[in-house]
């Protein structure tokens, strides 16, 4: 390990929350969970003000709402996280050319190998400088934890949330390990503390006075050898700035179980399609493919295939995907399905056409029994055009006269949109419109942060009519095309079938004091 906390560890801030508050200023300091929203759905991100309910990542979306029944619930919008995650990635890479992304909002930096710093002072004034550029050009928030190796950089970044900055000194590591639990450490799972609880270790300072054969023996010789060196504060992983995919792989949950066998076929041809999409995205190809299917009852089956060499073919792929699901039972329904390739390369090899080409003729055949997948019967093949218009919490739409805005809601062949946009001085003014009004359009997300002049051309027709006491203003009502006035709530936000929004000012008051307890919603 080097003397000098020169490894930074950065976590953006309830990443995808704070994306849709700075996106959308009436959510600010209000509670927002962002996630999959149908009964299935679960818990992608938590906004801090989420939290003082109980709402964290990865809970079913039901029991989020039994929670904080009055949060902005919200569908992700991942095409904006990945545009401000390069912007917070070039603002590393800045800093030095050896940047580790763990994910979109999570990386390593290596600032001795960018000559960033060098000492404890110079790396506490790289990081301060980080957070202040990040916000500066995102408008957001990040924690940045910093120390001598990968394991404290990171443990140093969970002591700095939210919204701040720790440095482990060099020599501090031991005493600050010690009375925590054994779960802080990398590689420790809820089976693994279960195992050594049982043993009576149940912090990292008992970890190390168990000693090295103990854990071994415990734990086997790999992972008791590494469990004792990080007890000890060794960590001499490096930060490597490009990390080699495993895998490439995709799946959906669907919101009712799926029971017709032909609907589970055509399902995982789709999957096995964006998958190939996926493979050719990242310039790679892979020789086996998996398939996942988890069952009515939550059992989880995965099948594998191994090819002659690797492809990115999506006819190779989506045959061998069909012939693994010619294996696996599906009676009872399928509640999820995924296909996926393993055993990446960045070359295809040629004779896979061949391979193409005779699954080609094994459907042609099976064709000619009538069984082949292309031959949809009519009761099937025929699907209804959508009786409306789909409209998603949390989406951006823009209106002819009203200009940009994010839909809070619809049902009931109704959608409601505030109309603001990142820039927003105030609180948008919000309007109910037939959900196919043709007026109303779905479009890109606006920049977090502009400069003078974009901003300047940003201004919403929406925000100018609101700023000036337009029509709704003094009475509390926003008009709703069709069927008269649709009645706003204390907040100015508009009663909407589809999704409950943020409560009052003094209810969202008292959840930042965290006077509710979360069992309270």
């Amino acid at each position: 390990m080097r003397n000098a906390p020169t490894i930074l560890h950065l976590d953006m801030d309830a990443f995808f929350a704070s994306v849709e508050q700075a996106s959308k200023p009436s959510l600010r300091g209000k509670a927002v969970v962002v996630g999959g929203l149908g009964p299935r759905g679960v818990v992608a991100t938590a906004s801090y003000e989420a939290r003082v309910f109980g709402v964290h990542s990865a809970m079913p979306m039901a029991q989020a709402r039994r929670l904080a029944p009055n949060a902005a619930y919200l569908v992700p919008r991942f095409a904006l996280y990945r545009s401000v995650s390069e912007q917070v990635m070039a603002l590393l890479r800045e800093l030095s050319p050896l940047v580790e992304p763990l994910s979109l909002d999570e990386a390593f930096v290596d600032l001795e190998a960018g000559g960033a710093a060098w000492d404890e002072e110079s790396a506490r004034s790289a990081g301060a400088r980080l957070r202040a550029d990040i916000r500066s050009v995102t408008g957001l928030t990040g924690s940045v934890g910093l120390a001598a190796s990968k394991m404290l950089a990171k443990i140093a970044s969970e002591q700095a949330k939210p919204d701040g900055l720790v440095v482990i000194e060099p020599g501090t590591e031991r005493a600050l390990l010690g009375p925590m639990s054994v779960r802080t450490l990398p590689g420790v799972g809820p089976a693994t503390g279960d195992h050594l609880r049982r043993a009576g270790i149940t912090t990292v300072g008992e970890l190390a006075e168990a000693g090295e054969d103990e854990l071994v023996r415990m734990l086997g010789k790999a992972h008791g050898q590494a469990l004792f060196a990080m007890a000890l504060a060794h960590d001499d992983r490096p930060v490597v700035a490009e990390r080699e995919a495993k895998s490439v792989s995709v799946e959906d949950t669907y919101d009712v179980d799926i029971h017709d066998r032909l609907r589970v076929g055509l399902e995982v041809r789709r999957l096995a399609d964006r998958c190939v999409q996926r493979l050719r995205g990242a310039g790679v190809s892979g020789r086996t493919i998996v398939l996942k299917v988890r069952r009515y009852d939550f059992s989880t089956l995965t099948r594998s295939e191994t090819l002659r060499g690797p492809t990115d073919d999506p006819a190779v792929v989506r045959e061998a995907a069909e012939r693994l699901l010619d294996s696996v039972d599906t009676t009872g329904g399928v509640r999820l399905l995924g296909v996926g390739v393993t055993g990446l390369a960045d070359y295809t090899q040629e004779d896979l056409f061949a391979q193409a080409a005779e699954g080609e003729r094994a459907a042609r055949e099976r064709a000619a029994e009538g069984l082949a997948e292309d031959v949809v019967p009519e009761a099937v093949a025929e699907q209804p055009e959508p009786a409306e218009r789909q409209w998603r919490a949390g989406q951006d739409v823009r209106h002819a006269e009203w200009g940009h805005g994010w839909v809070q809601g619809s049902g009931l062949g109704r959608v409601t949109v505030r109309f603001e946009t990142p820039q927003s001085k105030q609180r948008g003014r919000v309007r109910t419109f037939r959900v196919d009004d043709a007026a109303l359009e779905s479009v890109e997300p606006l920049p977090l942060v502009v400069g003078p002049e974009s901003a300047k051309s940003a201004a919403e027709p929406g925000e100018s009519a609101s700023s000036r006491g337009g029509e709704g203003s003094a009475d509390g009502l926003a008009e709703g095309p069709g069927k008269g006035p649709t009645a706003l709530r204390d907040d100015g936000t508009a009663s909407s079938p589809e999704g409950r929004l943020p409560a009052d000012e003094a209810d969202e008051r008292r959840v930042r004091e965290g006077k509710r307890s979360p069992a309270g919603g």
